[in-house]
């Protein structure tokens, strides 16, 4: 194989890429404008009486969707499995702008009663299903359409595209907020933002339907219909009885990147404004500029992965959170430009997981049940520590530990730099 042959993208997989990627943004775009406009919407789906009770009630549903993700890593992964990543990615993108194109337009409270949260939850529960069978069958698929050397930077598209997603719904949500006034918006500006992004799907669904299966899948396929009957067990048992170490790995690889990207990218702008009294539209300009420059290096982080291999730069990622985070969060001053020097520090350092973090997952297992190896664990993992993280800081300010924050911090740091530091280099690894 010659070098352009190895780090070359071929037709069919720049398409692949493009589809994923494209796909996964709008899913993600779709998720977060649920957070983006829960603070409009929650009184019309919950009693009005008391706004601050519809408001918890409707972040607790959007808790539900967390919930739901290790679901559907499991079912939607093992679909992906079983009848490829194709078919899987169009049903998860089908689901999430389904889900958001229903809560659009569901009516209010006020018109059909408990009817209203019900439909509410259960729209959240299949956003939730679609999130978790996304990442897995996204990850698989970007990675084994990617030259063979350059398999981190292909699967860090998969993160690439999660941040400008979320990006998309801050600014399809700073457009609406800007340009309507509180009646026009709390009336049908924030069920035009469902909508927008349900017709998004649709884009992203025609993307996703017209790109070719993965070989790998393709391959597996033929062996797996040539395998014995005992042989053809569901990719969810398979990943349990026969690959129960790459669980494990993919599990720990997730801690540590999982609570340290939740706490810089979604939760540092709230500590700092709680903590430091910076005003808190500094601290949110400051994390869009970061992540902007995140999003950016993202590409170039897998392009150095592919080249110096994956345990150097998960270890840099680790070691550098281990050693930095008593200075950056116990010196965080009120400063804009000190924040921010902060938060760029943080996401250059997170730059060594999410670039990584896909194409190590896919590394692990084979075809046969790469979309459930990935997504389960990972899932599984994320609503343990990721999703619990701005919770757990959140209790430590209010008990009067907020200065101990680092150590939280620190510790899984030091569990990541354990698990990258003894996992297998899989850089160069035969990818079947």
């Amino acid at each position: 194989m010659t070098h352009e042959q190895a780090t070359k993208l071929t037709p069919k997989g720049r398409k692949a890429l493009v589809a994923g990627g494209i796909g996964n943004t709008v899913e993600w775009v779709d998720w977060a404008i649920y957070t983006t406009f829960s603070s409009v919407f929650a009184v019309h789906f919950f009693p009005s009486e008391d706004p601050v009770a519809a408001l918890l009630a409707t972040l607790a549903v959007f808790a539900v969707g967390f919930i739901m993700r290790p679901v559907g890593a499991a079912l939607l992964g093992a679909y992906a499995d079983k009848h490829g990543r194709k078919k899987g990615l169009t049903l998860t993108i089908g689901l999430m702008a389904g889900a958001s194109l229903v809560i659009g337009l569901t009516p209010d409270y006020s018109s059909i009663g408990i009817l209203a949260p019900i439909i509410l939850v259960l729209a959240r529960m299949v956003q939730g299903l679609s999130a978790g069978g996304e990442f897995g069958a996204a990850s698989a698929f970007m990675v084994e359409s990617a030259a063979p050397r350059r398999r981190a930077f292909a699967g860090s598209w998969q993160q690439v595209s999660v941040g400008a997603g979320v990006l998309i719904a801050s600014g399809i949500g700073a457009v609406i907020t800007s340009t309507l006034d509180s009646e026009a918006l709390d009336s049908w500006g924030w069920r035009l933002a469902f909508i927008i992004g349900a017709a998004l799907g649709l884009f992203g669904l025609w993307l996703r339907a017209s790109v070719e299966e993965s070989d790998s899948f393709q391959n597996a396929k033929k062996e797996r219909e040539a395998a014995s009957a005992a042989d053809r067990m569901s990719s969810f048992v398979q990943i349990f009885a026969k690959h129960p170490a790459a669980v494990a790995r993919v599990f720990g690889i997730t801690i540590a990147g999982t609570l340290l990207y939740y706490i810089w990218v979604s939760y540092l702008p709230t500590y700092a404004h709680v903590t430091t009294g910076l005003p808190l539209n500094q601290a949110l300009t400051a994390n869009f500029i970061a992540m902007a420059y995140f999003i950016a290096l993202l590409p170039f982080a897998g392009i150095l992965s592919d080249i110096v291999g994956r345990k150097p730069t998960m270890s840099a990622f680790a070691a550098g959170f281990l050693l930095l985070s008593f200075p950056m969060l116990n010196f965080m001053g009120n400063s804009f430009w000190g924040f921010l020097v902060i938060e760029l520090i943080g996401v250059t350092l997170l730059l060594g997981y999410s670039a990584n973090c896909a194409v190590i997952m896919a590394e692990q297992f084979p075809p046969e049940v790469r979309a459930t190896g990935i997504g389960l664990p990972y899932a599984l993992a994320v609503a343990a520590f990721g999703g619990t993280a701005p919770y757990i800081i959140t209790w430590m300010n209010e008990a009067g530990h907020g200065d101990k924050v680092w150590i939280y911090c620190a510790i899984a740091a030091a569990i990541g730099l354990v698990v990258y530091l003894t996992m297998p280099e899989t850089k160069g690894k035969k990818l079947a």
